[in-house]
C-alpha cells in the first residue's frame, strides 16, 4: 500500500508528469488556434530535473508514471526520459498520453527504452471532422501510429474520445462498434467546462449515462474489470474483443477516489487538476535542493490537494489545458 495519503486519507500512487507545453496540434477544446503563451526553453524542466522529482515521489510512495504534454512527442529524445526513468527501482508503470502524429516514427524506441503502454487521443473517426477538431491534425498519420504502438506491444492501446454536444457526439456507436471485432479500447470522456482559461456553457456536455443509452442499441453493457486502476469505468459488449471505458468527471466525478499529482512543465506540483494551488519545484531544484527537500514539498502540496472540484459550478483556471498536461 501506498505511503503517500493526503488529508482526505486518499492514497497517491500515480503522477503525471508533463514534459512540455509545446503541441503540433491546436484541439478545440485544449487551447485556441494561436496557440498558448510558451514557457521558455529554459524554464522547462530538463530531463535530469525530472527523474530527481519522480525518484523522491516513488521514494513516497508513488508507483505509477505517465508521460504528458502538451505533446510529449514533440519533445527531443524523450526515450531518453523514458530509459532513466525505467532505471528508478519502484516504479511498476511507465506509460504515455500522446496525441499518435508522431507515434510511428517513435513506437519501437520507446517500446525498447521501457514504455509499457500509450493512450491516444482520438476525438473523430472522420478525416474532415478530425481536421477540424484538432485544427491541423491529420487522421492517416494517428491511425498509423496506432498500428505502430501495437506493433511495438505498446499494448493495450487506449483511446481517448472528448465527447461534445453537436461537434462529435453522434460518432459515439461508431466507436462502440470498434470494439466489437478488433483490438481496440475506447474510452469517452466527458467534456469539462473549462477552456482557454475560462469557464465554458455546459450546454456541450454528453453524460455518460447519455452515452450508454446510445451505445446500448449494440446490446447491453458488462461490467469488464482488470483493465485499469485510473478513473474509468470499463464495460464490454457481448462477445467483444475490446473494451468501452468511461471517465465522467462532472456528471459523476471521481475526486473520492483520486490518486494522482500533476507536475507540469515548468516545475510545478499541481495537486488538483481543476485548482491553481502549486508548489514550485523547480526553484528549489535550481538552488541545490537535495531529495529529502523535495519530498517535504511533495508532501506539503498533497496536505492541500482539496477534497473535490468545481466543475459542475463553473471553474476558471489560470492554465490552458495544455499548459497542465491533463
Amino acid at each position: 500500500m501506498t505511503k503517500l495519503s493526503d488529508s482526505y486519507n486518499r492514497p497517491l500512487n500515480y503522477l503525471r508528469v508533463s514534459v512540455t507545453d509545446r503541441c503540433n496540434l491546436r484541439c478545440v477544446y485544449c487551447m485556441p488556434a494561436e496557440g498558448v503563451p510558451l514557457v521558455a526553453h529554459g524554464d522547462i524542466l530538463t530531463y535530469e530535473e525530472i527523474v530527481s522529482v519522480t525518484r523522491a515521489a516513488v521514494e513516497l510512495g508513488i508507483v505509477k508514471v505517465r508521460l504528458t504534454g502538451g505533446e510529449p512527442l514533440v519533445r527531443a529524445g524523450l526515450p531518453d526520459l523514458v530509459a532513466m526513468l525505467s532505471a528508478i527501482e519502484g516504479i511498476d508503470d511507465i506509460s504515455m498520453t500522446t496525441n499518435a502524429e508522431l507515434l510511428e516514427r517513435h513506437a519501437d524506441d520507446l517500446k525498447a527504452s521501457g514504455l509499457r503502454r500509450v493512450n491516444v487521443s482520438l476525438d473523430s473517426l472522420r478525416s474532415i471532422r478530425f481536421r477540424r477538431i484538432t485544427r491541423v491534425g491529420s487522421l492517416g498519420h494517428v491511425l498509423r501510429g496506432i498500428d505502430a504502438a501495437r506493433r511495438a506491444g505498446l499494448g493495450p492501446v487506449k483511446t481517448n474520445t472528448v465527447v461534445i454536444r453537436g461537434t462529435n457526439d453522434d460518432e459515439v456507436i461508431d466507436f462502440a462498434r470498434l470494439t466489437l471485432d478488433g483490438d481496440w479500447h475506447v474510452r469517452f470522456i466527458e467534456y469539462m467546462p473549462f477552456a482557454n482559461g475560462a469557464c465554458q456553457a455546459n450546454d456541450l456536455l454528453v453524460t455518460v449515462a447519455e452515452m450508454k443509452e446510445r451505445i446500448e442499441i449494440l446490446g447491453p453493457l458488462e461490467p469488464a474489470f482488470g483493465s485499469g486502476g485510473g478513473p474509468a469505468k470499463y464495460f464490454r459488449l457481448p462477445g467483444a474483443k475490446g473494451t468501452i471505458g468511461f471517465i465522467s468527471p462532472v456528471s459523476d466525478h471521481f475526486c473520492r477516489a483520486c490518486n494522482r499529482l500533476r507536475l507540469t512543465a515548468d516545475g510545478r506540483l499541481r495537486p488538483c487538476l481543476f485548482s491553481d494551488s502549486e508548489v514550485d519545484l523547480r526553484g528549489p531544484l535550481r538552488q541545490g535542493a537535495g531529495i529529502g527537500d523535495i519530498k517535504r514539498l511533495i508532501r506539503e502540496a498533497v496536505s492541500s490537494k482539496p477534497e473535490g472540484h468545481r466543475l459542475k459550478a463553473g471553474v476558471t483556471c489560470e492554465r490552458f489545458m495544455a499548459q497542465i498536461g491533463g
